[in-house]
């Protein structure tokens, strides 16, 4: 299976503690899926809410195909459907409203010919916790540089 990255969402793992990831369909128009091939996608404010019982993903931008049809405008930040399995729906929505988890974005990606999404599940995380997480990371790059430079 060919998976061609479309976009990332890399401040989700800053801001949030993620301990599941989920794939996902989206339901898109024609000319979305042809704006994302162009990759004219901005993923950074999205997040994925239920709606009675379907997954909804808001605040995902698709920029218009450079090439369609000007008669029928395109509305950019429109809600977008998510599709899952009926049981991995309740599984969610069960840990989102028990454990007061949330669902972001991760990234957005072609999966064969399909449009995909990688949800995570997660908690977010206070200012105090993601400076100990960049301080943690900028030491073991210390550490590595360390042990590269030694090894010469």
């Amino acid at each position: 299976m060919a998976v061609k990255m479309i976009a990332t969402n890399k401040a989700a793992r800053l801001n949030y503690d993620i301990s599941e990831t989920f794939e996902a369909g989206v339901a898109l128009r024609g000319s979305e899926v042809k704006s994302m091939r162009e990759s004219n996608v901005t993923i950074k404010e999205a997040f994925a809410r239920f709606e009675g019982h379907e997954l909804w993903l808001l605040g995902l931008h698709v920029a218009a195909y450079s090439r369609a049809s000007t008669h029928v405008p395109a509305d950019a930040t429109r809600k977008r459907k998510l599709l899952l399995h009926r049981h991995e729906l309740d599984r969610l929505r069960v840990k989102v409203e028990q454990d007061r988890l949330t669902l972001v974005p991760m990234a957005l990606y072609f999966k064969d010919s399909r449009v995909k999404l990688e949800l995570g599940l997660g908690r977010g995380r206070r200012t105090v916790d993601k400076r100990q997480l960049i301080a943690k990371r900028d030491a073991d790059r210390e550490a590595r540089r360390e042990l590269v430079a030694r090894s010469r």
